[in-house]
């Protein structure tokens, strides 16, 4: 029983439903809990729009510089004829930048973390009654918005330069990467939550596995002219399947099995940065 004060004043005596109770608790608070953390981290991007303008410059560097090199070394290696143009190299190289953008943008998830840590702020948004899954799944989210644009200007930019846009698998290529972003981010907030007040330890573990992840993928250059314990390494990386999914999906190929094992990737990464994120997440104090 409970007594509720109508509009009028007077005091109406009745069964409170469970309805309003039901939807404050379980899988409404927290998806409500995850747009409001969502929506603070997203404002902090959108009120200093020049940080995500200032991260472009790396990956148009790299087009601009890398890839005319890319085509006079191993041109050949793009399924064309030795020398191959421009656009062959493109096609080519474009899928994987937009891999590093996102790469490179989820694994300093946790580096935003360890500066609220160090204000003090974080422990404010610990002392609210969000869900504290909800904190880390927000978080992860966030770099997603983002990660679309910065994917969608790049590939703008190439067209000119004979970079066949297919924009339907490029929407699933971001879909993707948003995907794989999500378990990136949430392993880096976990790192930086097990590294507090130890920021060298959060950079040392965090750049020693970028590069080596990165190399062994194939992004840079085919791992074809590698020798055989690289090409071996690089089957136990799961970034070596997102950007052969990405490379295929970019080239207008939806039923290739690249794109499949792409997606098994990425929903395996996921899971595992949000299971070991949320688990690290419930036990901060």
């Amino acid at each position: 029983m409970s007594t509720r004060t109508d509009v009028s004043g007077a005091r109406t005596t009745g069964v409170t439903s469970g309805t309003d109770a039901a939807l404050r608790t379980g899988a409404a608070k927290f998806f409500a809990d995850t747009w409001a953390v969502f929506t603070r981290e997203i404002l902090l991007v959108l009120r200093d729009p020049f940080t995500l303008i200032f991260s472009l410059l790396q990956p148009l560097i790299f087009l601009g510089l890398f890839g005319p090199l890319l085509t006079g070394a191993v041109g050949g290696s793009f399924g064309g004829a030795e020398g191959a143009s421009t656009a062959d190299t493109l096609q080519w190289f474009v899928p994987g930048v937009i891999v590093m953008i996102s790469l490179f943008g989820t694994s300093m998830s946790g580096s935003n973390l360890l500066y609220e840590m160090m204000t003090g702020s974080y422990e404010r948004v610990l002392a609210t009654p969000l869900d504290r899954s909800a904190i880390l799944v927000g978080r992860a989210l966030k770099e997603f918005a983002p990660l679309v644009v910065q994917g969608l200007l790049i590939a703008l930019v190439c067209v000119p330069f004979g970079f066949t846009l297919y924009p339907l698998h490029l929407l699933v290529g971001l879909a993707l990467l948003g995907l794989f972003g999500i378990g990136v981010g949430a392993l880096s907030i976990a790192l930086a939550l097990a590294a507090k007040n130890r920021e060298w330890l959060f950079w040392g573990v965090q750049q020693s596995l970028l590069f080596p992840l990165l190399i062994l993928s194939g992004m840079m250059l085919p791992l074809e002219a590698g020798p055989a314990w690289m090409r071996t390494a690089a089957l136990f990386n799961p970034l070596t399947y997102i950007v052969d999914a990405e490379r295929a999906l970019l080239a207008g190929r939806f039923a290739d099995t690249d794109v499949l094992w792409g997606f098994v990737a990425a929903a395996v990464t996921c899971a595992v940065g949000l299971w070991v994120g949320i688990r690290r997440t419930r036990r901060t104090v």
